[in-house]
């Protein structure tokens, strides 16, 4: 029987409408111009190694949405994992988010109790009405001297622009913590899947009622566009609309350089260290041994530099981006019978978890 729904993208979104559209009895095409199911939450183990890495960058997944957790648990084991993050400001190791041990180790303070974190926030943190861009947000947060000495130039260079162009939504996301809680996130479900990403996006594609094809691009079934009476849309929404003579929307991309040692313990004091100061190139570097703590006799390094080209990561959240992001979204609000879904075809960040609800949404909505 041929396929009723054709889903391009093989990702968490496209997984997530494929199953719940399969467990409905209809059947389902899913297409994915790469070698490997998963998009950018793939996984796999490093045959030199035997460590387990994440090709496009490492994922942490964490909710407090019930519903989306109950679902994700479904597809293979998981482990309870509170990820941390720590930055590396000229030596001095200090935790993201900003709590009293970060204050107390880059200022020389003796910060003891929540309250005392608070009056320091409360002195240090100018109150500016409305902030409009992500430098007036982050200076509301932190307060001027973190924001230089952690979020200015790690901002830079991620997005390769200055934070007063981003909207402010992007450092709205600094967390900032009172107590002595060192998390980066507060999350109530916070898990690493036990056997990897790879391997639930595998489970969660494996019903009767799903093909799966890889290497395989919207452009090479696009001629085929009549046999589909619904078609999920999970790519770049500007690649779609090619064809309309519009600007392309703007991206961030990331470049991994790879080491790999002969070292059986760890060679950095966490698995994420941000590198905040103007003087390093990569943003931050990822030793994945530390996740779910793997053992070997070897250890790997991932230094991240973002880049304008390669894979699109990251929509650029500027006002011209959002602006041209509208005009093709009337484009997409013509068409009847192809939906756009996912972080590439809504040009908005989405978590993982942000991404199965969004999905789950789109299904609801349209049964």
């Amino acid at each position: 029987m041929p396929a009723e729904i054709l889903i391009v993208g093989a990702g968490l979104s496209g997984a997530t409408i494929a199953e719940h559209y399969a467990r409905d009895g209809k059947e389902v095409l899913v297409i994915d111009k790469r070698n490997h199911l998963g998009g950018n939450v793939y996984d796999e183990v490093d045959e030199q190694t035997g460590i387990r890495i994440s090709k496009y960058g490492a994922h942490l997944f964490h909710t407090n949405d019930t519903t989306v957790w109950n679902y994700i648990q479904q597809f293979g084991p998981w482990k309870r994992w509170d990820h941390a993050v720590i930055a590396d400001v000229s030596g001095a190791y200090v935790p993201i988010p900003v709590n009293p041990i970060t204050v107390n180790t880059l200022f020389n303070e003796s910060i003891q109790t929540t309250a005392e974190m608070k009056e320091w926030l409360q002195k240090e943190c100018p109150v500016i009405e409305s902030p409009s861009n992500s430098e007036e947000v982050a200076i509301q947060r932190v307060g001027p001297r973190l924001y230089e000495l952690l979020f200015k130039n790690y901002t830079i260079k991620q997005w390769a622009k200055e934070p007063k162009e981003l909207n402010a939504s992007v450092l709205a996301r600094i967390p900032v913590r009172e107590t002595f809680d060192c998390r980066y996130f507060s999350d109530k479900f916070q898990a690493l899947p036990m056997n990897g990403y790879t391997s639930i996006v595998e489970s969660m594609l494996t019903h009767p009622n799903i093909t799966v094809n890889l290497n395989t691009s919207w452009e090479d079934v696009q001629a085929d566009f009549a046999k589909w009476s619904t078609i999920i849309f999970t790519g770049p929404i500007d690649q779609f609309f090619k064809d309309k003579g519009l600007p392309p929307l703007e991206y961030r991309s990331i470049n991994f350089e790879w080491i790999r040692m002969k070292e059986a313990g760890y060679h950095q004091p966490n698995s994420v260290v941000n590198y905040p100061l103007a003087t390093t190139p990569y943003t931050r570097s990822i030793e994945y041994k530390h996740f779910l703590h793997q053992s070997s006799d070897w250890t790997i390094l991932s230094k991240e530099t973002t880049c304008d080209s390669g894979e699109p990561y990251y929509p650029v959240p500027t006002p011209s981006n959002q602006a041209l992001y509208e005009m093709y979204k009337q484009f997409a609000n013509e068409q009847t019978r192809v939906h756009f879904v996912g972080r590439l075809a809504s040009y908005k960040y989405f978590n993982m978890d942000e991404a199965i609800k969004n999905a789950m949404e789109y299904y609801k909505n349209h049964l």
